[in-house]
């Protein structure tokens, strides 16, 4: 570990921290969750992070090149997963895969999924939902099922 990773997970659990106090009191997220989510990414399977508002992909895969749209949620675990929504996955960008980071709502990992792009495309593309078509999020229950588990292994 570098003394910038432990000085960023510092931070991160102070905004942790901060965000389910804020939560608590007004019923609405601090809105951290990507940051947190991309954090956990890179720590846990050796990403490289992208710059800031890189078009389309979070970060990279050091071991195969591959770029990587990453989606956080903190899951209510009150309510079914299948009506949690994934964020919008933009199509119009290049990446190869996209990978869901799963928390809890203290932001503690539970687990991470990857699907490649082309299972993505389909399910994006498939007729009969709004939600799906045109803003470009999936359930996220339908992601799971497109995708394979890689954390924990």
């Amino acid at each position: 570990m570098t003394k910038k990773a432990d000085q960023i997970r510092a931070v991160l659990a102070r905004a942790k921290d901060a965000a389910v106090e804020y939560y608590d009191l007004t019923g609405k997220p601090l809105g951290i969750t990507g940051e947190i989510g991309e954090f956990y990414a890179a720590e846990e399977l050796g990403l490289k992070l992208a710059p800031a508002r890189a078009a389309g992909y979070d970060a990279t895969d050091p071991r195969n090149g591959k770029t990587i749209q990453i989606k956080s949620r903190a899951l209510d675990e009150a309510k079914p997963l299948g009506g949690q929504r994934v964020g919008s996955i933009n199509l119009n960008h290049e990446f190869d895969v996209v990978l869901l980071v799963l928390m809890n709502k203290r932001y503690e990992l539970l687990a991470m999924h990857e699907a490649d792009r082309a299972a993505v495309e389909v399910a994006l593309k498939k007729p009969g939902s709004k939600a799906r078509n045109e803003r470009g999020s999936l359930a996220a229950s339908q992601f799971i099922r497109i995708g394979r588990q890689v954390w924990p292994r």
